[in-house]
């Protein structure tokens, strides 16, 4: 793997907010179309806390929980290199170092935390 490649693991939260309202778990968006987002920020720092906390682990939860097809991989979205993903999320991302957990992410597909895992 190259150095300037990264590796992490996202949980994203939707919210009405978010560029496409449907996921793996709410095809048709009802839930989505019902969460503000700052409904979906407090979901999010809730089961950041349960993971920092050890309460939980990261790739359970993002499993559970993540609105993102990835949660089928533990939240796992592989590696990737700059300009791949949105900026903010890119960034975040870049800034963390390995096994650390970022801050709640706001990118146009919703809410996010990222674990960098490589």
């Amino acid at each position: 793997m190259s150095s300037d490649k990264v590796r992490a693991s996202h949980i994203l939260i939707k919210h009405q907010g978010s560029r496409r309202k449907a996921s793996w778990k709410d095809p048709e968006g009802k839930i989505i179309m019902d969460t503000t987002k700052e409904t979906a920020i407090s979901k999010l720092t809730a089961i950041r806390d349960d993971i920092t906390s050890g309460k939980a682990k990261f790739s359970d939860v993002a499993t559970r929980q993540s609105d993102c097809s990835s949660a089928k991989r533990g939240g796992d979205l592989g590696s990737f290199g700059r300009g791949q993903m949105q900026k903010p999320f890119e960034e975040a991302t870049y800034s963390l170092k390995v096994g650390e957990i970022s801050e709640i992410i706001e990118t146009d597909s919703g809410v996010h935390i990222i674990l960098r895992t490589g």
